[in-house]
């Protein structure tokens, strides 16, 4: 039995109405799925306020980015870097008791403390340490010792 044109449309206007239907049924399920919270106050109250929250939360990252860089900028000056080298100074006596403790930041500024450990006693020293290089006063080899350890210690 040969398809006639009658049968044909026929058929093309249910596959539409078949497909038009899905679609619909599918909007549908998206709409209820966004509107579950709303319940009688409706959609529009519900998306106003995921809007408004969405702004709030824009400004709370856009704060919190900028906290970070301001805490990562302050972090340079902080002690970032910490050695100790126990030494011996005098050779003929005694064992090492005496150490340097080089606490610097990012970039190699802090302060390099020496404890000098003799029979008479103990003897203190600090020395302000600028860009791995003594202010006031020149770096012993010892002290430039414990500051390059400081720089080549791995980051765990």
């Amino acid at each position: 039995m040969p398809l006639n044109l009658t049968t044909l449309l026929l058929g093309l206007f249910f596959a539409w109405l078949l497909f038009i239907t899905l679609m619909l049924w599918r909007v549908l399920v998206h709409y209820n799925k966004l509107g579950q919270g709303a319940g009688e106050k409706g959609l529009r109250p519900l998306l106003e306020e995921i809007i408004k929250d969405h702004s709030l939360m824009k400004k709370d990252i856009e704060f919190l980015r900028n906290f970070c860089d301001r805490i990562e900028k302050e972090g340079e000056f902080h002690i970032q870097k910490v050695g100790l080298r126990r030494f011996n100074p005098f050779k003929d006596t005694g064992g090492d008791q005496s150490f340097i403790l080089s606490l610097v930041d990012r970039k190699d500024s802090g302060v390099i403390i020496s404890g000098l450990y003799s029979r008479s006693g103990v003897r203190w020293y600090a020395k302000r340490v600028k860009n791995g290089k003594g202010v006031e006063h020149e770096l012993s080899d010892d002290e430039r010792k414990a500051l390059a350890e400081t720089r080549t210690e791995k980051k765990s």
